[in-house]
């Protein structure tokens, strides 16, 4: 019941954070009093990364911007290596489950992105799909190979 539990809590912080317009996630100000000194700038700003039909990079959208960018697509990866984890976990030893949280977890983040395009300021992406069931193959995946690594 526990397993199943955590699973619900990583769910109802995607819906929480999902119904959020992007002005109300927005870091921006706390960025610029975070990374003042503009840390690895010369680094970033030769990061090109293409979305949607635009190139993201530090040059397009400034320093703070970028940063904000990368920090959401991470927050995409993890969260939803999370969920992925979760059902992993709670699906316990029937078959196929990491098949099962895999391709529960690109479900949800299917369903989530289509959720999401009815809150303000915000729309679908398959690219932020793609990312989402990134982070959970990957996620479980590491979890698969150290429980192999164990026997």
């Amino acid at each position: 019941m526990k397993k199943w539990l955590v699973l619900v809590v990583f769910l109802l912080v995607l819906i929480i954070s999902s119904s959020m317009t992007y002005e109300q996630q927005s870091i921006l100000p706390e960025l610029e009093d975070i990374l003042v000194n503009k840390p690895f700038e010369k680094q970033l700003s030769l990061l090109h990364i293409p979305y949607w039909d635009t190139v993201v990079s530090v040059e397009e959208r400034g320093y703070f911007k970028f940063v904000e960018f990368l920090i959401r697509k991470l927050t995409h990866f993890v969260g939803f290596g999370c969920i992925a984890l979760g059902i992993y976990f709670a699906w316990g030893k029937r078959r196929f489950p990491a098949s099962f949280a895999i391709v529960g977890t690109a479900i949800i983040a299917i369903l989530d992105e289509f959720r999401q395009s009815f809150t303000p300021g915000r729309m679908m992406s398959g690219q932020d799909v793609l990312v989402d069931t990134v982070g959970a193959i990957v996620f479980v995946g590491i979890v698969v190979y150290v429980r192999k690594l164990r026997k």
